[in-house]
């Protein structure tokens, strides 16, 4: 019983560990993306500020036909 106990106390502090480093590196891209973005010469943006200086999406930008 008493080996039962332990292995169940094991088995639920195990988890608690976590990892000891992040699984993915910093320098990875973070989607499919980001190389063609990065051959483009940087990322389309997402917002862009209107008149008033309210932040719109930029769809013209993103949509647009090269």
């Amino acid at each position: 019983m008493l080996k039962v106990k332990w292995i169940a106390i094991l088995l639920a502090v195990t988890p608690l560990t976590g990892c000891y480093r992040p699984l993915f590196d910093e320098n990875l891209p973070r989607n499919q993306f980001a190389q063609h973005d990065q051959a483009r010469g940087g990322s389309t943006p997402m917002e862009e500020t209107d008149a008033f200086g309210t932040p719109q999406p930029a769809l013209r930008q993103r949509l647009m036909k090269e």
